[in-house]
C-alpha cells in the first residue's frame, strides 16, 4: 500500500496545476462518485468519504488493474497536502 501511495504522490503531485485538479476532485461535494484520470494513476471516488487509487494498464485493448488501495478522504487529503507542501506547492483549503 505504501509503495503505491508513494508512487502516486511522486507521479501526480508534481506541480501546482496537477495538485489543484486532484484536490478539487477530492474536495468536491458535487461529484458523488466518478473517476479522475491523472497522468498515470486513476482516483475513483466511491462516495464522498472513500477513494480507490489504482494504476491502470491497457493491454490488448482491455483495461487491467493490478494494484489498488482504498483510502479515506481525510487521510488522502493529508497525504496529498503533506507531499505538496514539501514540493513547494501552494496548498488549497476545503470549500
Amino acid at each position: 500500500m505504501r509503495e503505491l501511495i508513494q508512487s502516486f504522490l511522486e507521479d501526480e503531485i508534481s506541480d501546482q496545476e496537477f495538485y489543484d485538479g486532484i484536490i478539487d476532485f477530492i474536495y468536491s461535494y458535487n461529484i458523488r462518485c466518478g473517476e479522475y484520470e491523472c497522468n498515470r494513476f486513476v482516483i475513483k471516488k466511491m462516495d464522498h468519504l472513500n477513494f480507490i487509487i489504482f494504476d491502470e494498464y491497457v493491454i490488448d485493448a482491455k483495461r487491467e488493474i493490478h494494484n489498488s488501495v482504498l483510502i479515506h478522504k481525510n487521510k488522502l487529503i493529508n497525504l496529498v497536502n503533506e507531499y505538496a507542501k514539501r514540493q513547494g506547492i501552494i496548498l488549497r483549503n476545503s470549500y
